[in-house]
């Protein structure tokens, strides 16, 4: 989606600057009431918003780019997901970004919080409609903390070594920084006007036995959640659905969102995500074709027909005859359970089986551009990969990596293989 874009996968630079307190300034947001403490019970429906506030200079340097920057402590509308966002989706963030919020519940404020600032591998490909819409930014990776209602943000930009004649160099950091909170609101009742087309949208599509006849190799399908399941507000996506043409591999992405969630609240997360993709990061619509929470959980992500090979945007340079599956949470250190294991082998089994390709096998897709693989190299991948397979880039996680190996053991022993 970015454009050929090198990215490395960690950063490095010294400790971010405190911020001092600051009265509240003006904040630009999406179309969206103001909520308090004393909001509407949880079960009542409520529509999500993002609330944009922008990073200023925290340095005798006022200039555009000024290498600290950030957002005094504030109260705000309650959200549940922050990320950072930037005007230039092909200007990289070198640095530290940092946040904490305060917990509505109990008033209580957080440690302080990193963000993954190496996001642009989880795009559409380069070239394509979707990057080239003119909406896309460049954005951290989401983080999910919970209801809060106040928010403090510390950016500083990368330092570089001097050597025995310069001294050493402060990068600049992209222009239009700005923080966003997004509330990813509760599920909607579907309106009125779906109600004759309910019986072809359920909120759940039940597990269902291969078809052994047809395609020997097909695993089950397992249980979904569907979009309106996790109460997906269609009106954000663009209209209509974009399909690749077939289904060869498989990427397994985690979502980097951080692992502080209960399994009940894994559709607010996806709400969360979505919205982040389409209004904060200007995609087409939520860019996994899957996710997977902790519990196993497995629901649809971008639309277009679960079964069907709907092109995503989550493997820059590999959208194309692929299915990214993203894993709720963080796995750099922390182990996937066991439950999420399962949930993407038999996820594989199926989705892969549809197409006649085997879990344990190997694949060819062409490249279509990023920081491993040149646009136009025919590259030979695992039925399913991680997304450090196709991109230089940590996702899906150390821990999650190390792991695929048992998935696609399993994925083709549901295959029957």
């Amino acid at each position: 989606m970015r454009g050929f874009l090198a990215s490395s996968t960690g950063v490095t630079c010294a400790a971010a600057l405190a911020l001092p307190l600051a009265p509240p300034a003006a904040a630009t947001t999406s179309p969206a009431p103001p909520v308090t403490r004393a909001a509407a019970a949880p079960e009542a429906y409520a529509a999500g918003g993002t609330q944009s506030l922008p990073l200023a200079s925290r340095s005798s340097d006022r200039a555009p780019g000024a290498a600290e920057q950030g957002l005094a402590r504030r109260d705000v509308r309650p959200f549940s997901l922050v990320g950072v966002v930037w005007d230039d989706p092909a200007t990289e963030l070198h640095g530290r970004v940092e946040v904490r919020t305060r917990a509505t519940a109990t008033g209580a404020w957080s440690g302080w919080r990193e963000l993954e600032t190496h996001n642009a591998d989880h795009a559409a490909d380069p070239g394509s409609p979707e990057s080239t819409s003119g909406r896309v930014r460049g954005a951290t990776a989401p983080l999910w903390v919970g209801e809060s209602d106040g928010v403090e943000v510390r950016v500083r930009a990368e330092t570089t070594p001097g050597t025995a004649r310069t001294a050493p160099a402060r990068s600049r950091l992209p222009g239009g920084l700005r923080i966003d909170l997004v509330d990813p609101g509760r599920a909607a009742p579907p309106p009125a006007h779906r109600a004759r087309t309910e019986a072809a949208e359920p909120a759940v599509l039940p597990a269902r036995p291969a078809r052994q006849k047809t395609k020997p190799h097909a695993g089950p399908r397992p249980r979904i959640t569907t979009r309106r399941g996790w109460g997906a507000e269609e009106k954000l996506r663009d209209k209509g659905f974009v399909y690749t043409k077939k289904v060869k591999a498989a990427f397994v992405h985690h979502s980097d969102t951080g692992n502080d969630y209960r399994c009940s609240q894994a559709p607010s997360v996806i709400r969360g995500i979505y919205r982040y993709h389409v209004n904060s990061m200007g995609w087409r619509d939520l860019g996994y074709n899957f996710l997977v929470d902790k519990c196993g959980n497995i629901y649809e992500g971008r639309a277009g027909g679960v079964a069907k090979p709907v092109l995503g945007a989550h493997t820059l340079g590999f959208n194309s005859n692929s299915v990214g599956i993203a894993v709720l949470g963080t796995y750099s250190s922390k182990k996937p359970s066991s439950a999420a294991l399962k949930a993407i082998a038999r996820l594989t089994a199926w989705k892969v089986g549809l197409y006649g390709m085997n879990p344990r096998g190997k694949t060819y897709l062409k490249s279509g551009g990023g920081n491993l693989y040149p646009k136009g190299e025919k590259v030979r991948l695992n039925v399913i990969s991680g997304h450090r397979d196709g991109f230089a880039t940590n996702c899906p996680g150390k821990k999650l990596y190390a792991k695929l190996g048992t998935a696609r053991a399993k994925a083709a022993a549901y295959q029957g293989r």
